[in-house]
């Protein structure tokens, strides 16, 4: 069963940028998230993963949060993009790897809820003096 396409747009207007679908949900809960944030992984999480499964780990690296709202991302026609580059720090040491998937969830560090993740394409080959970047151009797709 599949969702409607305005559905599919409202729904990741509520994920991604906190706007609430008239009459069926909204983003008023108290402490509710301002920001999501993106992971690099060397294999696919799977569905059943968290975000720590398969995370790259290299001196340097962090998750980087997004804002949630229309400065964080841009949705449109269904279809989800960062507003600007999501620039990962400089690896400086540790044995690094190369991304070859990306997650956005609920938390900076540990096993937070992956929302959505998929294949990085191209990959990341991360190495010394490389800072890892997901472009604008990388899309989430309802459908």
């Amino acid at each position: 069963m599949s969702k409607g396409n305005t559905f599919e747009n409202d729904l990741l207007k509520l994920l991604f940028n906190g706007v609430a679908i008239a009459n069926l949900a909204d983003n008023a809960a108290v402490g509710p998230l301002t920001e999501l944030f993106v992971a690099l992984h060397t294999a696919d999480p799977g569905e059943a993963g968290n975000q720590a499964t398969s995370e790259i780990a290299y001196t340097g690296y962090v998750r980087m949060a997004v804002d949630r709202d229309g400065t964080g991302w841009v949705v449109t026609a269904n279809s989800v993009s960062p507003f600007a580059n999501i620039e990962f720090p400089e690896m400086t040491g540790g044995a690094g790897g190369t991304a070859t998937h990306a997650s956005i969830g609920t938390d900076l560090a540990g096993a937070g809820k992956i929302l959505y993740s998929g294949v990085l394409t191209p990959n990341i080959i991360c190495a010394l003096g490389v800072t890892p970047r997901i472009l604008t151009t990388s899309t989430i797709t309802e459908d």
